[in-house]
């Protein structure tokens, strides 16, 4: 696909009405949830039209690949700002998001925000901005949870330097520590996998996470630690979900089940979810993650927006507190939550699943929250 696509043509009797998609589509970006998170907004956008668009006039996707680059992601915005977009949706990546944030807001531009959790998504509240993944300190604390309750309370984390991998780090160190647990700091871009098994082992961690990127440098650490003797009854986990997406499974096979990760899905599907699932199995060739979910639920809020309210761009930014409708994975409506300065969604399902050892195709529910 053409990285500068639209997704919904032009008939001759009306013009389009034109949202941004940004999405990482290529490296350094996370492409497979990139192609997720597009393939939901498409398959959405082509709902809308088939069902009459827009008040007769077709809704049309503009996508712009983001790479994970903050400083491109900003110069995008500024191109569809000067096309006349209505609203920006998408983005996966959190630092990301942040700047996509920044740039809409200034621009007055309306964002609904698919994919990223990162709590301080803007530096100041704003009614601009609205998300639909739930915020970094909900969904981490539930996965906190999840490794207390299993009698976890000595704790690694390996870890890469970035904003979000330091604000997981935060949340998760404040919540074990209140509830008895540690919390052991290991920096990636300094120790070798083999280190990492060295300070397991003498720290006598039980579990160890990860707070990197994939491929490099988690599989290499995940290969280390599965073959360490030492570290045999050591759990490996990946609150940031690296282990949702095929890649992971095709390169680590069976030592990439068993990783316990946090994903926004319903344990089960209503009618509107389940239809969605499979029509988004068939476009993708493979089980949609969340993050296709998510990206369906963001066009069907800014339909409904566009619908009720008009395609100004001011009266969008003012509809966020008057949405309620049923999305993939439960009813959507957007609040004022403590401590974070967009309009939230609080809270989507959470849930910490994993591979299955004996079927690593096979997601089990280990914990809800």
């Amino acid at each position: 696909m053409n990285m500068s696509q639209a997704v919904g043509a032009r008939p001759p009797d009306g013009s389009p009405v034109r949202i941004g998609a940004l999405v990482p589509l290529t490296r350094p970006g996370w492409v497979e949830a990139g192609r997720h998170l597009l393939a939901g907004l498409e398959f959405a956008v082509r709902e809308v039209n088939d069902a009459g668009g827009i008040g007769g006039r077709p809704l049309e996707l503009l996508v712009r690949d983001t790479a994970a680059d903050p400083a491109k992601a900003e110069a995008v915005v500024d191109e569809l700002a000067g096309l006349g977009v209505a609203a920006l949706a998408g983005e996966y990546h959190s630092v990301v998001a942040r700047a996509v944030a920044a740039r809409a807001d200034a621009l007055a531009v309306p964002f609904l925000c698919s994919s990223a959790v990162l709590d301080a998504l803007t530096e100041e509240p704003t009614d601009r901005i609205a998300r639909l993944a739930p915020a970094q300190s909900h969904g981490w604390r539930v996965y906190a949870d999840f490794l207390l309750r299993a009698g976890h309370r000595r704790i690694a984390v390996v870890s890469q330097p970035s904003v979000y991998w330091a604000s997981g780090t935060r949340i998760l160190r404040d919540h074990l520590a209140a509830h008895g647990g540690s919390l052991l700091e290991l920096d990636a871009s300094v120790l070798g996998p083999a280190d990492v098994c060295d300070e397991l082992a003498e720290q006598r961690a039980t579990v160890v996470l990860l707070l990197t990127g994939v491929p490099e440098p988690a599989v290499p650490i995940v290969t280390s630690v599965r073959s360490d003797p030492r570290l045999a009854d050591v759990t490996i986990g990946a609150p940031a979900g690296q282990p949702e997406f095929s890649e992971w499974a095709t390169l680590l096979g069976k030592d990439g089940t068993g990783v316990p990760f946090l994903r926004y899905l319903s344990e089960q599907y209503g009618a509107l979810g389940a239809r969605v699932e499979r029509e988004l199995h068939v476009q993708l060739g493979e089980a949609p993650s969340f993050v296709a979910f998510e990206g369906y639920d963001t066009v069907t809020v800014l339909a409904d927006v566009l619908r009720s309210h008009g395609t100004d761009r001011a009266r969008i930014a003012a509809a966020w507190p008057h949405v309620d409708l049923e999305g993939t994975r439960g009813r959507i409506r957007f609040s004022r939550t403590p401590g974070i300065g967009v309009w939230q969604w609080a809270w989507p399902p959470v849930q910490v699943v994993d591979r299955d050892p004996t079927d690593p195709d096979r997601f089990r529910v280990l914990h809800t929250g």
